[in-house]
């Protein structure tokens, strides 16, 4: 986890990896429960999470570590046998995956690719980069990403360039990291890692000569693919959801709004 070494942080950190064995004790319940069923043959289990783990600097970012989930499916049609694929995927093929594997035809809206000729060995790789965005979660913090096997690109589009603390999930790793002065960190507006080098993403590229190129293909990428599905951001500020209770840039807290609202 990317987090500093103080106990506040080993603390909340022990605590994740007991709600992780929490629910892999119960996957195994639902496992078990299939083939004593008789079942397990014919079920396709599907377990992913939405985003990256809930601490500083992971959740609601577009690093690895915040868009990079869980995915893990047993079941028919090649799903078994403990097998690990690094290729890249996105959440978007899963819809597809079940399509094919059940025999049915994709709708036309979609715009992901099965997964099935990795899992079968068809093919090494279904996609050349895979993209991420960040509108909403408890604040507005506009952000897109595209990653291939070697590189990420991150653009910001908030005017506020420094960390929008409310988007954080309230814990020790918190609060130690704004005792620590993060919340005067000023983000910059564009970031390039290189995931060879830097597979933790701690220093950015974007302002070294000899990666220009890279930078180039990168922002070409990203912007094609803002066009190409009809990014609302190209068109100025999103708006946010009806009915939506939205924090402030300020909040330090997702619960501030509440408090406002006299909810808690």
């Amino acid at each position: 986890a990317h987090l500093p070494d103080t106990p506040q942080a080993r603390a909340d950190f022990a605590a994740f990896r007991t709600s992780a064995r929490r629910l892999d004790a119960g996957v195994g319940q639902v496992l078990t429960a299939l083939t004593d069923r008789g079942l397990a043959d014919s079920t396709l289990v599907i377990c992913t999470t939405d985003h990256g783990i809930p601490f500083p600097g992971c959740k609601c970012t577009l690093t690895d570590r915040g868009m990079g989930v869980m995915l893990i499916i047993r079941g028919p049609g090649g799903f078994g046998g403990g097998k690990v694929v690094d290729a890249m995927v996105s959440h978007i093929d899963i819809f597809p995956t079940v399509c094919d594997l059940l025999g049915i035809e994709r709708p036309g809206h979609l715009q992901g690719e099965s997964i099935l000729p990795l899992v079968r060995g068809e093919a090494e790789r279904i996609h050349e980069e895979v993209y991420g965005e960040v509108s909403y979660h408890a604040a507005y913090e506009p952000q897109r990403a595209v990653r291939t096997s070697r590189y990420k690109y991150i653009r910001r589009y908030a005017e506020r360039q420094q960390p929008f603390l409310a988007n954080t999930d309230e814990g020790s790793s918190l609060d130690t990291w704004i005792a620590a002065g993060w919340a005067d960190k000023t983000l910059d507006r564009e970031e390039l890692y290189d995931l060879v080098l830097d597979p933790s993403e701690c220093k950015s590229i974007v302002a070294d000569p000899g990666s220009a190129d890279v930078l180039a293909d990168m922002r070409q990428r990203l912007d094609a693919w803002m066009q190409r599905t009809d990014d609302p951001l190209l068109a100025g500020p999103v708006p946010a959801p009806e009915g939506a209770l939205i924090s402030e840039p300020d909040d330090v807290s997702a619960n501030d709004v509440r408090r406002r609202l006299g909810l808690v």
